[in-house]
C-alpha cells in the first residue's frame, strides 16, 4: 500500500486545524452574544457604524448598540449615521447621554444623511464632531406639542364627551373641550422648559454659548451647508468621509475595517449558520410633545 506523501498530509492537517479555528470562533460567538467579542478576540481595529433612522420612539436598541462598541476593544472610533426628522423627548435625550458616555472612550463622529432635523440633531450635537452633506437638512432646533379639539364635529353628530377629573387640569389639553387660557399657558410653560433643556443640550454639545444657539432656535431648518456656516456642522462630506474621520481621531492607520451595528448587518454566524431566522421588530408608540420636523413634502 503506497504511504500518503508528507506534503498532502500536511496539507490535510492544515485544512483540519483551520475549519476547528473557525467552528471554535462560531462557537465562541454563539456563546458570548456575537461578532463582537469575536473582533477583540481576533485584535482587528476597526470603526463602528451604527445608524438612526426614521422616527426616535424607543431608544432601546441605539443604546444597547452604543454600550456594545463601547465595550468592544477592536472598536476605536464610531460613527452614528442618522437619518431622522426627530422623535420622541425621552429616548431621543437617552441617546444623546448615552453618547456622552461613549466619548469619554473613543471619538464619535455624526454623519447626517438626507434629514437628521430635530431630535436627529440633538443627538448629533452630542458627537465630537458632526459631518453632512452640503444638501442635508437639519436644525429645526424646536419643540412641538399637536393637540386637536372634536367638539363640533360632536356636536353635529350628536355626541357628548365627559371628563371626570381629580383637579381642573387633569385633563388639559382633551379633544373634548376648548383649550383654557389657563391651559395654554401651562403647556405653553411645558413646551419651553423642554426647549430649554434643547438649547442647553445643543450648547454643551457644540461648544457654543447658550445664547447662539438661541438665536438659532427657532424651528427653522437649514442645509448641511448653511449649517456649517453656522457652526452648527463641522465638515461638508459623505458617510464614507465621516469614517475615514473617525479612523484618524482613533489613530487606525490605512483604510479602516467597518463593522456595522447588530441592527444594521447581521452577525456573520448568523448569515452562515442561522440565515432562516428573522429579525425581531421593536416598536414603542409615544404619545406627548416631539423633537420633530416632517413635512409634507419630504415623505
Amino acid at each position: 500500500m503506497a504511504k500518503r506523501h508528507p506534503l498532502l498530509r500536511a496539507l490535510k492537517n492544515l485544512l483540519l486545524l483551520i475549519l476547528l479555528f473557525f467552528v471554535g470562533v462560531f462557537f465562541y460567538a454563539y456563546s458570548t452574544g456575537g461578532d463582537l467579542r469575536v473582533i477583540s478576540l481576533l485584535g482587528s481595529d476597526g470603526v463602528g457604524v451604527i445608524r438612526i433612522e426614521g422616527t426616535i420612539d424607543n431608544s432601546r436598541e441605539a443604546i444597547q448598540n452604543i454600550k456594545s462598541f463601547a465595550e468592544t476593544n477592536g472598536i476605536k472610533a464610531v460613527v452614528l449615521r442618522i437619518d431622522s426628522p426627530g422623535g420622541a423627548v425621552a429616548p431621543t435625550q437617552e441617546i444623546y447621554e448615552e453618547i456622552g458616555k461613549l466619548k469619554k472612550k473613543k471619538p464619535v463622529i455624526a454623519s447626517l444623511g438626507s434629514m437628521a432635523t430635530s431630535g436627529g440633531y440633538y443627538i448629533a450635537s452630542a458627537c465630537h464632531q458632526i459631518v453632512a452633506n452640503p444638501g442635508t437638512l437639519t436644525g429645526s432646533i424646536g419643540v412641538i406639542m399637536e393637540l386637536g379639539n372634536v367638539e363640533d364635529l360632536m356636536r353635529k353628530v350628536g355626541v357628548r364627551g365627559y371628563s371626570i377629573k381629580s383637579g381642573p387640569h387633569k385633563d388639559i389639553g382633551s379633544p373634548l373641550r376648548p383649550l383654557s387660557p389657563d391651559g395654554r399657558a401651562i403647556l405653553q410653560s411645558l413646551v419651553d422648559n423642554v426647549h430649554g433643556q434643547f438649547v442647553s443640550a445643543v450648547a454643551s454639545g457644540r461648544g457654543m454659548t447658550v445664547e447662539k444657539i438661541r438665536q438659532l432656535a427657532d424651528g427653522r431648518v437649514y442645509s448641511g451647508q448653511q449649517a456649517k456656516d453656522l457652526g452648527l456642522v463641522d465638515v461638508l462630506g459623505n458617510i464614507e468621509d465621516a469614517i475615514e474621520l473617525a479612523a484618524k481621531r482613533g489613530g487606525i492607520e490605512g483604510t479602516p475595517q467597518v463593522i456595522y451595528s447588530r441592527s444594521d448587518e447581521e452577525r456573520w454566524w448568523e448569515k452562515l449558520f442561522f440565515s432562516f431566522f428573522g429579525r425581531r421588530l421593536w416598536r414603542n408608540e409615544t404619545w406627548g410633545f416631539r423633537y420633530e420636523w416632517s413635512p409634507a413634502w419630504i415623505r
